[in-house]
């Protein structure tokens, strides 16, 4: 077979048209191709989140004339692992006006996931076919409910022209500006045979193997990136810790470091949104792949397939219930079982693009992965946006936004595996949207400048909540008098920006009361509310809430939300957490600390064998570590910690954990000896 090395995309320009020099705008490589080059456009400063001059010239490439003028799929592309199970899997190439594949080696970029390819083609056709594709994406640009009770829903539409769906699934313009694209059903899901793992070690085997067949294949390079949304991500920061030969980047949308504190059992409470997820891709796994199922039928896979369907129809499900049910298995707890599925972030060594989201499924993962990769900045670079799972993107390409998701991984991968100097390693590195704010890129999360401060819980009356349970304050000092106050569990939080986050931003379309005022969930709440402040505030990096309480039960489920709240009485979420008091046991060695020796970040065991006895009627000091978060009150606002005794769906508790609450009353104990506090890290002198 032929091949031939592909020449360099454009060159950067400035606004002239003219090779821009370093280091304002690297100049890319030289390019010897006499295809039209794009129009010039003006500069825009440098520094911004919108990626500036450079910005444009990446979406340029990407909206602009391409190298290939179509993609060559292959759906039936079958992978035997060294095990002797069978993968299968989707490769598209670049391919010439014959719809033939071309026979230029190029570099591959390498998409793992569970969700069925078959699936992918469902995108794929709503996407990019030339009808259907077009009026989808027409009408995700025109519907706009902003300021309307389903204002959420124009949120979830515009992620349809953010690019995300690209990295999601089949990215036809990357790959005809010169790549191949990789996508593989993980085992035991899709069209893929056996047992599926959910991110085990054999499955993260897979991924080294697939990752060794890629770069073996005569279509690629022997160089390839990993890309991924969710599952994904998470499987491409496995991979990537194992260093393959032959991978040069990763782009990461939504991954996750630590899936027990993230969404599986945060505090020692579990999530709704598992049972949810295991639901959906079991149903998924079992629907054959209507793109290869006569052949499959006749080669006999067919047959192997459904076996192993049957040897496990509904992975996981049973075992998950059997520990809600009855507190006797290990996905109920930090086991083992966890500790092999996370990703070693401190081993990955190649280019990594991090997003994100405040009130994501993985809210604590985008910063804390940005922070543990022991690389420069530039090589890593993190996105995180004020949204949620699903929405991921949304917005993305307007003009105070960052570019389109799918411009940047072309630009990403441009850099990292073609070698093209297009400036993407100085955009960010930290580019952040700023709850309460606008999108703002700097150096470092958190913010440089941002100091330690501590907030006390008061039970005087603020007078800006009435409508809670109790109306406190949150001062510089602590309680004078000692005092308990009661609060009892109820079900606000299925109307709250909590259930919009278990559902993974779903419920965000049912309007303000799900995501951008907390007053009816409040209604369930010990608030506590600063006064007025009086400097424009920052809030950036960790927060952490030392609690005193009590339980006439066994057991106390709490949660925690820490709110922004505006002259008109809008409260809004900033961040959240929550702790079983039987979980209280911190582990000192991987909480993090302030310089002077101040817990900003809990780590507790969240063990079987770490449980502690919760006495009855006995004060108890927990710490709630709270989803790191950035955002900034303006002059006028005040800062709300609500405290409640649970929060239901976001919050679940295990039966065994139920009955020893017995139906509990719950205090918060507020004690001048031993006080309640909130502590994060902020810029400015808010006057408090």
């Amino acid at each position: 077979m032929s091949v031939q090395v592909d020449p360099p995309e454009f060159p950067m320009t400035d606004g002239l048209g003219s090779a821009m020099p370093a280091p304002t705008h690297p100049a890319s490589a030289p390019g010897t191709d006499r295809r039209p080059r794009p129009t010039p456009l003006p500069t825009l400063p440098l520094g911004d989140p919108t990626g500036g001059a450079a910005a444009m010239q990446w979406r340029q490439l990407v909206d602009g004339p391409l190298r290939h003028p179509h993609v060559s799929i292959d759906r039936d592309v079958e992978i035997r692992m060294s095990d002797g199970v069978l993968l299968r899997a989707t490769v598209i190439r670049p391919a010439d006006h014959h719809r033939r594949a071309v026979s230029t080696v190029y570099p591959a970029v390498v998409n793992i996931n569970p969700y069925n390819r078959a699936l992918l083609d469902v995108i794929d056709t709503a996407i990019h076919s030339p009808v259907v594709g077009r009026g989808v994406r027409g009408l995700a640009g025109t519907v706009n409910m902003t300021g309307t009770p389903l204002s959420g829903v124009t949120d979830v539409t515009r992620t349809l022209s953010g690019g995300a769906l690209d990295v999601f699934g089949i990215n036809r313009n990357l790959v005809r500006s010169g790549y191949t694209q990789v996508i593989v059903d993980v085992r035991g899901t899709g069209a893929s045979h056996g047992k599926w793992q959910i991110l085990g070690a054999r499955e993260q085997q897979d991924s080294v193997e697939i990752c060794r067949w890629v770069a073996a294949q005569p279509w690629c390079d022997g160089t390839y990136g990993m890309a991924g949304w969710s599952y994904s991500a998470i499987n491409s920061l496995q991979a990537a810790d194992k260093r393959p030969e032959g991978l040069k980047a990763v782009f990461a949308v939504e991954g996750c470091e630590d899936i027990v504190r993230d969404i599986y059992i945060t505090g020692g409470l579990p999530s709704a949104f598992i049972p949810m997820w295991l639901s959906i891709v079991n149903v998924l796994k079992w629907i054959p792949n209507p793109a290869t199922s006569v052949r499959d039928i006749l080669r006999g896979n067919a047959v192997k397939w459904f076996a192993d369907r049957v040897a496990s129809p509904a992975t996981e499900v049973g075992s998950l219930a059997w520990g809600f049910l009855t507190g006797h298995d290990d996905r109920v707890y930090d086991d083992p079982y966890f500790d092999e599925r996370d990703p070693v972030v401190d081993r990955i060594d190649v280019p990594t693009f991090l997003f994100g989201g405040w009130h994501d499924l993985f809210g604590r993962s985008a910063t804390s992965i940005y922070s543990h990769l022991d690389m420069e900045p530039g090589r890593k670079q993190l996105v995180v946006a004020d949204g949620y799972h699903v929405d991921a993107g949304s917005g993305f390409g307007g003009p105070t936004h960052p570019p389109r998701v799918d411009v940047l991984e072309r630009a990403w991968f441009d850099k990292w595996l073609k070698g093209i100097d297009n400036g993407v390693d100085n955009y960010g590195p930290v580019t952040l949207e700023q709850q309460g704010g606008s999108w703002t890129s700097g150096d470092c999360f958190p913010r440089a400048g941002a100091t330690v401060r501590r907030l006390y819980l008061d039970d005087r009356r603020s007078g800006t909540a009435s409508h809670a349970v109790h109306d406190g304050t949150l001062g510089g000092s602590p309680v004078v008098k000692g005092r308990s106050l009661g609060v009892r569990p109820d079900m606000r939080g299925l109307k709250s920006r909590d259930m919009t986050q278990v559902t993974a931003g779903i419920t965000a379309m049912f309007g303000k009361d799900f995501t951008t005022d907390a007053r009816h969930q409040e209604g369930g709440a010990l608030a506590f509310t600063t006064p007025p402040v009086t400097e424009r505030t920052q809030i950036s990096g960790a927060m952490n809430l030392r609690l005193h309480v009590s339980t006439s039960g066994q057991e106390g489920i709490w949660a925690v939300t820490v709110n922004d709240v505006a002259p008109d009485g809008t409260s809004r979420v900033l961040t959240n957490g929550a702790l079983t008091v039987s979980n209280r046991a911190i582990d000192h060695d991987l909480s993090e600390y302030a310089e002077d020796g101040t817990l900003l970040v809990a780590h507790h065991y969240l063990s079987r064998k770490r449980k502690l006895p919760v006495p009855a009627d006995v004060a108890l000091p927990i710490d709630v570590d709270l989803v790191p978060t950035d955002a900034v009150l303006e002059i006028g606002h005040r800062l709300r910690v609500d405290v409640y005794a649970g929060s239901v769906p976001r919050y679940l508790t295990v039966i065994p954990d139920l009955i020893r609450a017995h139906g509990r009353k719950q205090d918060l104990v507020l004690d001048p000896k031993h006080p309640s506090y909130l502590t994060f890290q902020a810029i400015g002198s808010p006057g408090w």
